[in-house]
Formats: structure tokens, C-alpha cells, sequence
């Protein structure tokens, strides 16, 4: 694999991996990248967690779950935003946020 560059650093105190993974994924899920690689032995991989999101996006998003105003958004593609988001995905992220 080639080497990347690191554009950002984030910490967050107090909050499930599994559940954060989770909620990253839920948030931006449409912008995930779909594309099949080869990893160094020749073998097709399909990452799932490239996102094409800008990183100001990010930013936002990573405020808005440090203080908990996350619930209720999505990304959205086509306008490169954080949206909010249908009431099943605010009932879920409500579940997250306990």
C-alpha cells in the first residue's frame, strides 16, 4: 500500500469504539467510497471505510459528537453537508448518545 498523509487528528474522552464506528459509518455511509483495490499480494480488497466527505465536514461532525448534537444528522452527498436525518436514524443515535 502506498503512504498516506495525514491530514487531521481528533480526541474524544468517554465514548464507545464500537458505537463511534458505528455512528461514523451511519453518518457517512452514501459518501463511502466504492472501489475494489488489490492489496499487496494481489488479492481484491473493498474498503469500508473510505468516505469522500471534506474535511471541514469532518470537523463538524467530530464537534458535534463531542458535545452530543450529532443525533438526528446524516451527510449528504449532493450537497456536501451534514443534514438532518429521518426520525429512525435520530431514535438510533439517541441509543448511541446514552
Amino acid at each position: 500500500m502506498a503512504d498516506v498523509e495525514i491530514v487531521a487528528t481528533y480526541e474524544l474522552y468517554n465514548i464507545n469504539r464500537t458505537r463511534l464506528e458505528n455512528l461514523i459509518h451511519r453518518i457517512f455511509g452514501p459518501a463511502r467510497l466504492d472501489i475494489e483495490i488489490k492489496d499487496r499480494f494481489g488479492q481484491p480488497v473493498i474498503p469500508r471505510e473510505w468516505f469522500l466527505v471534506p474535511i471541514f465536514v469532518v470537523d463538524q461532525a467530530v464537534d458535534m459528537i463531542k458535545d452530543g448534537t450529532i443525533t438526528g444528522y446524516r451527510y449528504d452527498p449532493k450537497a456536501a453537508k451534514l443534514v438532518q436525518a429521518d426520525e429512525r436514524a435520530i431514535i438510533t443515535d439517541r441509543m448511541f448518545c446514552v
